[in-house]
């Protein structure tokens, strides 16, 4: 069996653009894959499009080898862009390879070590106005968590912490507190509540906000500041009690070590959709788990990107818990035969072969490709702030 051909599928949900992959075999097996990445579509298919000469031909169950020929014979290794380029095809790979044998692929990465998966419910559901301007509402960010909880979840993540300076003064501060003490009272001392900071602020600021969350227990803080500099993420998280996690802007093992070696983060958070795919998922959690760090891998991307997240946290031993979008758009779950579907806050495995979706061609072409909605935000004075 050799790889044909390799086409696109591009689906507009608003603030983001999936972008599906469709691996074509010779023997008319047919892979699917997601090379989602925010505000980077068209980069991310001409990505796609670069590498498909080096691959046609090839055996697309050579998984170790495809990933190889893609990142090296090119020459220059690539960003997020050209990575999730690679992580697309890969995955739609496995699909294959998991097809071709009748197997599902988390029996392909080694088999089952837990019957259930525990998903975690994003309070702002993958929709930006809902995401960032509730933000300024104590009340609504309450309503929505009881709605989380109500639908069975027993952990969500929230966004208290404001596009902040450098450094600000305790209003930002007691803001943020007020925000998470809302949502703390609002559902109770039983759900675990992640933070995210979105890489807004800097390490003294990110120890600052830690400070005052403390005492509401959040389960981890994510990306309290920008990894670009892991003596800062290191500076936080010696400096407070609060596990940290970070990696959703990261790809392969190699950009992971660093962080690990130093002790900067409990909690690793490759995206499937851009770290290189299952199988560099796989080694980036092996290199974690020598350090005794948890794997909680970021999703906010679309089903395909979900179901091999699935297949990834079967089969993952230090595997944490899964981010889940699940109201992006009303539609999510037509593009996709058998999409995964999240039942009081859990999802079992997923026991069709290969990946388990198949994408609704027909459904998907409703949705064509649209400039996402842009994230471009200012502070008070007119500086750019990180979104």
């Amino acid at each position: 069996m050799i790889i044909s051909d390799i086409k696109t599928v591009i689906v507009n949900a608003e603030m983001r653009n999936w972008i599906f992959v469709k691996v074509e075999t010779d023997e008319g097996i047919i892979g699917w894959g997601e090379a989602s990445v925010e505000w980077k579509t068209r980069s991310a298919v001409g990505g796609i499009e670069d590498l498909k000469p080096f691959i046609l031909g090839l055996d697309p169950t050579n998984i170790e080898h495809l990933y190889q020929v893609m990142t090296r014979h090119p020459f220059f290794r690539g960003g997020i862009e050209q990575f999730s380029a690679i992580s697309g095809i890969e995955m739609a790979c496995w699909d294959i390879f998991g097809k071709s044998l009748n197997l599902p692929v988390y029996k392909l990465l080694g088999g089952k070590v837990r019957q259930k998966i525990r998903m975690y419910d994003h309070l702002g559901g993958g929709n930006m106005d809902s995401l960032y301007n509730s933000i300024h509402d104590a009340g609504s960010m309450a309503e929505k968590a009881i709605r989380s909880k109500e639908a069975g979840f027993t952990a969500l993540k929230v966004l208290v912490v404001p596009r902040s300076e450098p450094l600000e003064g305790s209003k930002v501060l007691n803001h943020a507190a007020n925000l998470m003490g809302a949502i703390r009272h609002a559902v109770g001392d039983d759900m675990d509540i992640m933070v995210d900071f979105h890489g807004r602020t800097t390490p003294d600021m990110a120890i600052q906000y830690a400070k005052v969350l403390a005492p509401y227990r959040p389960f981890f803080l994510e990306e309290p500041c920008l990894p670009e500099n892991v003596l800062g993420m290191v500076k936080v998280s010696k400096a407070v009690d609060i596990p940290i996690a970070t990696g959703e802007r990261l790809n392969t093992r190699f950009q992971f070590r660093e962080l690990l070696e130093k002790g900067a983060c409990a909690i690793v958070q490759p995206d499937i959709c851009h770290c290189g795919g299952l199988w560099e998922a796989r080694k980036i959690a092996a290199l974690a788990e020598t350090y005794y760090v948890g794997v909680a891998p970021h999703n906010p991307m679309g089903p395909i990107a979900t179901a091999a997240a699935i297949h990834f946290a079967v089969s993952t031993p230090n595997w944490l818990i899964q981010e889940s979008i699940t109201s992006d758009v009303p539609w999510r779950y037509d593009v996709i035969e058998n999409p995964v579907i999240v039942h009081n806050g859990y999802v079992n495995p997923i026991e069709r072969p290969g990946l388990g979706v198949e994408v609704n061609e027909a459904e998907a072409a409703k949705h064509p490709f649209k400039q996402e909605v842009l994230a471009r935000y200012w502070h008070e004075d007119g500086a750019v702030a990180d979104w």
